[in-house]
């Protein structure tokens, strides 16, 4: 072979393998979510936008792409898109050309982010959201599986976004999703009042608080149905939570409903409870975090004049206690919650929790009658409680609370009738009562 023909074969051989390497690297960053950034398409046009992706109602999440429409026996009102860890921006962009439109937006488990966009023909409105994606296992170095509860989606754990478009006539026109890793998030820890619950009627105001925020905070919900601190402590779901925040942090924490029925050498309020309160401050400032307490909320239990029985004995006074010990801000929904209960009275509170004769839902054959767990209207206003704690303490993330929120009292809620005629339900429904009491 001539000298000169070797070279060109080397040189030949140097550029394919060069872009072979290339090749290579792309996949793998999409493979291992280096490339997440989308943009999609969904006005029905014939051609979809430059640098958008086409979204047709054949495209299915299945498919193995990594996005299209999911949880289709629901109807073509869910899109997940598979991501990692992490916090994602994600815009939206409501109306349409073809027709005047009312839009409800979700998020993962139901969490609430936009409720009744109103557009005209022809009109639109792009605003934006972060959102947190969590997998089901601690970390990539980690695959212990975080506790999910049995029988339910368990759709804010399982490595994709899942968004939920509702409403009367429900029109988004394109969504883009980016990487969004410098907002810090706000932690939230909990029970059943504070969990995203999957099914209607049960609802927490962990997944309605998230309605008035804006872009500049993510929420991570943490919490857990049954839960305790105990509980929370030995679980993987908090080695999670540590792993995974970061300076600038903020974290809410709501016990007391199931650590009371907790029994046995060296548990009680000002013990185990306690200790275990001091141990999740201390964790989280350890890691440049901005703990925040927050006192339980009421149980529908009222005496004879019409007064909330006060049924969590010493705990909410313990969880006081540290705080006042450790300087830790607390958000009374204990207080709160009561005022909201008295007012509405002993009938009209029923209102607020979900209390519905049978068949009210799809597969309700009996009545439900739970006096712990909210339904949509009253984790609303227990979820506008606490974003009027954060005001009043001045919280970080009080400054991202969206300016259409209004100064809130619990002697004043909303009328849950209004309510009840502008709410959207989404489409899951469950019969089960939530763990815990």
């Amino acid at each position: 072979m001539k000298k000169k023909d070797f070279w060109r074969r080397e040189k030949y051989f140097s550029r394919r393998n060069l872009a072979v390497f290339f090749l290579l690297i792309f996949f793998s960053a999409i493979h291992t979510g280096w490339a997440q950034n989308y943009k999609f398409d969904f006005t029905g046009n014939r051609r979809a936008k430059d640098g958008y992706v086409k979204v047709t109602p054949d495209l299915l999440y299945g498919s193995g792409i990594g996005y299209g429409y999911d949880l289709v026996e629901y109807g073509n009102c869910f899109f997940s898109v598979a991501l990692p860890d992490g916090n994602y921006r994600v815009t939206v962009t409501y109306g349409s050309k073809r027709k005047a439109s009312s839009t409800t937006f979700r998020a993962e488990a139901r969490r609430l982010l936009a409720e009744n966009v109103q557009k005209k023909k022809g009109q639109f409105i792009t605003c934006s959201y972060s959102l947190r994606v969590n997998s089901g296992v601690v970390s990539e170095d980690d695959s212990t599986p975080v506790e999910i509860r049995a029988n339910t989606p368990g759709l804010d754990w399982d490595d994709k976004l899942t968004l939920e478009f509702g409403g009367a006539k429900p029109a988004v026109a394109y969504v883009e999703i980016e990487r969004a890793d410098e907002v810090p998030v706000l932690w939230l820890c909990g029970n059943s009042t504070v969990v995203d619950q999957d099914f209607e009627p049960w609802a927490s105001w962990g997944q309605m608080v998230t309605r008035w925020f804006d872009d500049g905070i993510a929420v991570a919900n943490y919490a857990a149905s049954g839960w305790s601190v105990a509980t929370l402590l030995r679980s993987a779901r908090y080695k999670k939570l540590l792993h995974q925040l970061k300076e600038g942090d903020i974290v809410l924490v709501e016990y007391g409903h199931n650590d009371q029925k907790q029994k046995g050498p060296g548990k009680g309020a000002y013990y185990h409870f306690a200790t275990g309160l001091k141990q999740i401050a201390d964790e989280v400032r350890l890691r440049g975090g901005y703990i925040v307490f927050v006192t339980p909320t009421q149980r529908r239990s009222f005496d004879n004049e019409g007064r909330i029985n006060e049924t969590h004995g010493e705990y909410p006074d313990a969880m006081r206690w540290v705080a006042e010990r450790e300087e830790i801000p607390v958000i009374e929904l204990h207080d709160m919650t009561r005022t909201f209960f008295e007012t509405l009275g002993v009938e009209g509170s029923k209102r607020s929790l979900v209390h519905y004769p049978a068949f009210t839902f799809p597969g309700q054959e009996q009545a439900l009658e739970d006096n712990t767990h909210f339904n949509d209207y009253g984790a609303y206003e227990v979820a506008k409680m606490v974003l009027s704690g954060m005001k009043q303490l001045e919280i970080p993330c009080a400054t991202n609370i969206l300016s259409d929120y209004a100064p809130f009292d619990p002697a004043h809620p909303d009328n849950p009738e209004i309510f009840e005629k502008t709410w959207v339900l989404t489409p899951m429904f469950g019969i089960e009562k939530p763990a815990g009491n």
